[in-house]
């Protein structure tokens, strides 16, 4: 009954709406935009996949601040325990998309300027290293991507797009906003193209005080505020080469310092990554080159404490310093062939990384111990996209990947007595194949029906094999013996569009074998022990469904998500069987509705869903939620914007996390700011 009714509701949306007088310049829908998430460009329409975009429009017209927010508004994206990452500790950043399940490290490939934003170390994604105004669009490709993207494309891939120059043009804007939460930030892109040149400077400083996530029934006198301080700088030259091509480097620095909720409890990150790349292309069989080669180091630090049960005293328990480097390049060649559109590529990266601990009891410094490995990924494919006549697409892409761990090591050394244990972790290698066939079948201009068929895989990171954690009463234990996940994936939808009304429905079915999983071993009054474990089998199933439409001057987009995410099959712990996975809500629902007249823009954003757990054994429950933003803007000049918005206008407190204290989402928030450009 909640299914039917979602889609009514959807339907009554877009559909049951009067007409207006159209606007005098249509806005393209959907199914228009040019996408290059899948390697080569091409129209949503003529994609045998479930894509969605934000365009510069849309993120502008966001009350919220960061681009992982801003991407709530898809179904079925999400972060860890439903947090932002302007509160949320970075290990939690990772992405999952459709409830494939979801913990610190990303299910999902996520690119900015065709560079992995993923950590190197841990698989999660540094969200605020990118500043919305360095973004000219951001797409989403739901379900497997391996078959382009390898490791971390188990649920799909997200590509962030950077801010455009036109050619022998200028850019300069800056925006500049304060509000709640003693929340300041002012951001600044600068660019020009001149002479075959371009070159363009981004700089941005964020800071929140951020709020008190434990609930306010159970809070003590060390429960603080949650925020953030970030600072990030990139530059970028270009140079055209002839008709022929480009080439450019980017050098970057990103920084950031965070509270999480208690006084000792704090994690600072520094990475610097510098890449180049650059497309050459032949205009007669248009045959093209992209590549990018990138190269960075990091270092995260992170203090864990234990709080007593009154929530009145807090104790050292362990510092973390967690280095590492990586480097990697990644190429393809793309050329067409009467109706043929060939790509080939490789992807080939490197990681070295450790976790140097330092242990605490009772305010001493009692162990120490360093935990190391490095990882060597390469990969492999090919994708022949095929149009037999006007009406159908078919799309096959094959690749191969091999990765190997190797000289990964455990020292412990008991400081009372000098004792140290030497533990050497064997060599290990692993490989995938992860093919993809896809048809897209136009029914007439207006209708076309998809499918698709896929195999993923996501190798377990150096933190899930070598880093264990604490977070509240819940000590998470590292893994040397964690294997790969792998995942089948079939899809099947349709896609309608007529005058200024698109729609598009999809059925999918996921199953991830060895899935990696916190499993809870043992459990007492003060301490909750899990460990990372390839937790047999679990499926995801249901059906997502999307629409916009344009009524007058409003622009109206929903969606809603089906997913029915359980453990099926889990033979060394049965009793996790048929339960949910941990951070899959059943039923989720949004809405963005956009109104523009004169100078006047008027935005409000909506999310809704149901129930999830934040365990395995689905002891903790985190109940429905719902959010409502609203944003507003006036143009003074055709350079100059002032505009307010406010995130959760109903106030409304909703569980973000068990742990098992509760902790709850931000209360109501706003920001006012000025934008130039």
């Amino acid at each position: 009954m909640k299914l039917v009714g979602g889609i009514w509701l959807l339907i009554s949306i877009l559909g049951g709406i009067s007409a207006q007088e159209p606007t005098p310049t249509p806005v393209a829908l959907r199914e228009e935009f040019v996408v290059t998430v899948n390697r080569v460009e091409s129209r949503i329409g003529d994609t045998p996949a479930s894509v969605v975009t934000f365009s510069r429009v849309e993120i502008a017209a966001s009350a919220a601040p960061t681009i992982d927010d801003i991407l709530r508004q898809s179904p079925g994206f999400s972060i860890f325990r439903r947090s932002s990452s302007r509160n949320a500790n970075p290990t939690t950043q990772g992405v999952s998309l459709r409830g494939v399940g979801s913990s610190g490290a990303s299910r999902t490939a996520v690119m900015f300027d065709g560079v992995p934003l993923n950590d190197p170390f841990g698989g999660w994604v540094q969200w605020n290293r990118i500043n919305p105004i360095a973004v000219e669009s951001v797409e989403i490709l739901r379900g497997g991507a391996s078959s382009l993207y390898g490791d971390y494309g188990l649920s799909g891939a997200i590509n962030i797009r950077p801010r455009q120059i036109e050619k022998d043009k200028y850019l300069f804007s800056a925006d500049i906003f304060g509000g709640g939460q003693r929340t300041i930030s002012g951001s600044g892109f600068a660019g020009l193209s001149a002479s075959g040149w371009l070159a363009s400077l981004t700089a941005s400083n964020f800071q929140t005080r951020g709020y008190r996530p434990v609930d306010e029934a159970v809070r003590g006198t060390v429960d603080v505020f949650a925020g953030v301080r970030t600072s990030s700088f990139s530059a970028r030259l270009s140079r055209e080469i002839g008709d022929s091509g480009t080439i450019f480097v980017v050098p970057s620095y990103f920084g950031e310092v965070r509270t999480n909720g208690t006084g000792l409890q704090t994690n600072r990150t520094h990475s610097r990554q510098i890449y180049a790349g650059g497309e050459f292309r032949r205009i007669t069989n248009d045959l093209r080159f992209n590549w990018r080669a990138f190269a960075g180091n990091q270092l995260f630090d992170q203090v864990f404490s234990v709080v007593n049960a009154t929530r009145t005293a807090e104790t050292l328990n362990r510092l973390q310093r967690v280095p590492a480097a990586y480097a990697g390049f990644s190429g393809n060649v793309s050329t067409l062939f009467k109706s043929h559109t060939f790509l080939a590529g490789v992807d080939v990266r490197k990681v070295r990384g450790a976790n140097n601990e330092f242990a605490f009891a009772g305010g001493n410094h009692t162990i120490r111990v360093e935990q190391a490995g490095r990882e060597i990924t390469a990969g492999v494919f090919v994708q022949d996209i095929i149009k037999i006549g006007e009406d159908l697409v078919v799309v096959g892409t094959l690749r191969y990947d091999r990765w190997r761990n190797y000289s990964a090591f455990s020292v412990s050394r008991t400081l009372a007595t000098g004792l140290t244990a030497i533990n050497g972790f064997p060599d290990r290698g692993e490989s995938a194949v992860s093919p993809k066939i896809a048809v897209l079948y136009r029914l007439s201009k207006e209708v076309s029906f998809y499918a698709n068929a896929s195999k993923s895989f996501r190798a377990p990171t150096l933190n899930e094999l070598y880093r264990g954690f604490r977070v509240g009463s819940v000590a998470t234990l590292a893994n040397e013996g964690l294997r790969s996940e792998r995942a089948n994936n079939f899809e099947a939808g349709m896609s309608a569009s007529r005058n200024r009304t698109s729609v598009r429905a999809t059925g999918f079915w996921t199953t991830i074998n060895g899935a990696i999983s916190n499993v809870t071993l043992a459990t007492t009054p003060s301490l909750i022990t899990r460990q990372r474990q390839n937790a047999g089998r679990t499926r995801s199933r249901g059906v997502e469904i999307e629409g916009q439409r344009q009524v007058g001057r409003f622009d109206i987009t929903a969606g809603y998500l089906l997913a029915d995410s359980t453990v099926v099959r889990f033979v060394s712990n049965p009793l996790l069987e048929r339960l949910m996975i941990p951070q899959v809500a059943r039923h989720s629902f949004t809405l963005q509705v956009r109104y523009s007249i004169e100078k006047w823009m008027l935005a409000t954003q909506g999310r809704m869903s149901s129930n999830q757990f934040d365990d395995d054994l689905n002891r903790f429950e985190l109940g429905a939620a719902a959010q409502f933003d609203v944003f507003a803007s006036r143009r003074v000049n055709k350079d100059l914007q002032i505009y307010g918005a406010v995130e959760n206008i109903f106030n409304s407190r909703t569980s973000v996390g068990r742990t098992p204290i509760r902790t709850v989402n931000s209360p109501l928030n706003f920001r006012l700011g000025i934008r130039f450009k």
